[in-house]
């Protein structure tokens, strides 16, 4: 597998300088900067709403870019009127998640953030939440990237993702508090395996360290790949609870379409990383796990658990037929 995107070598004479930011009561010398980015596809009406909860966050100095994949609903010009104090990055064609999100990451890098945070388009945000990142790092300085408590945003106080767990013998990277009443249990601040690319936060020592996004998948996995190259690294992946996002799931993709893909993603996370033994378990971990989803879901939305099941037979059949595999 080709090696990951790397950082460039001098990305500064290549972007335009960087706008100072609004002046607030604490010296914002005292805090690190903090770049926010957010990858759009014809997603106008959700980044909006994304946008709105950003401006109402408190910490500061922090810098917002989007990151546009040719969209084509007026997501850009839209964007621009309504939230003239975001930058925007208008690529030709889309770029899909790792490669946008790197092209973010090379111009936060060359502007001086500190912290990079990657979001969700179609994700709300509370107004503390990234003072409570930022916290969470600057407190253990082997943290290298922190993760929020993410609830949907249909059911707000029902978990998304509460940490998240690589089991190398099932071969599935998993939620934890998926679908749960948030709890006690749920409150505390620990490392985990795998945090969500969905709401991440990275230290500038660790992106240094590790490199960028791996472009190689198609999507999903790439930010369970990043963990692991993190830890690797001996940085710690941190959840950190007191940071609450909510969620509006599979706004961008259709389910049938996400569980082709995530079958793809995950059986390249494992490809690279887990023991020659652990291929002995991991077909029938997944075909449990994938089992078990139809299953759950026949009970509640039966149409959609026939689509989920073709997609997961075919990303299965095209995994086998090598028409997709890893590199």
């Amino acid at each position: 597998m080709p090696p990951p995107a790397g950082l460039p070598n001098d990305p500064r004479s290549m972007l335009p300088p960087v706008t100072t930011a609004p002046h607030h009561s604490e010296p914002e010398s005292s805090k690190p900067l903090v770049w926010i980015l957010i990858v759009n596809w014809n997603g106008k009406a959700d980044t909006l709403n994304c946008l709105a909860s950003l401006r109402k966050i408190n910490y500061h100095p922090h810098q917002v870019l989007v990151i546009d994949n040719a969209s084509t609903d007026g997501s850009v010009e839209a964007i621009r009127r309504a939230f003239p104090e975001a930058r925007i990055l208008v690529n030709a064609r889309n770029e899909r998640f790792a490669r946008a999100n790197n092209q973010g990451m090379q111009m936060a890098l060359a502007a001086g953030a500190e912290f990079v945070l990657l979001l969700n388009n179609d994700t709300e945000v509370a107004p503390d939440f990234l003072d409570h990142l930022v916290l969470a790092a600057l407190f253990r300085r082997e943290v290298g990237m922190v993760g929020p408590k993410i609830y949907y945003h249909q059911q707000p106080q029902l978990i998304w993702f509460a940490g998240g767990k690589i089991n190398w013998w099932s071969g599935r990277i998993s939620h934890l508090g998926l679908r749960q009443i948030d709890h006690a249990s749920l409150a505390t601040a620990q490392p985990m395996d795998y945090l969500t690319g969905c709401a991440l936060l990275v230290r500038r020592a660790c992106l240094e360290k590790i490199g960028l996004l791996d472009e190689s998948y198609h999507m999903y996995a790439e930010d369970a790949d990043w963990c692991q190259r993190a830890r690797q690294a001996g940085f710690l992946c941190l959840f950190q609870p007191q940071a609450k996002v909510w969620h509006k799931i599979s706004a961008s993709a259709g389910a049938s379409y996400k569980a082709y893909h995530k079958v793809l993603g995950n059986f390249r996370f494992y490809w690279k990383y887990a023991r020659w033994y652990h291929w002995l378990t991991i077909p029938f971990g997944v075909s449990y796990g994938a089992a078990r989803e139809i299953v759950r879901m026949a009970f509640t939305q039966p149409r959609q658990a026939g689509e989920l099941a073709r997609a997961l037979a075919r990303g299965f059949r095209d995994l086998l037929l090598r028409r997709q595999l890893p590199n």
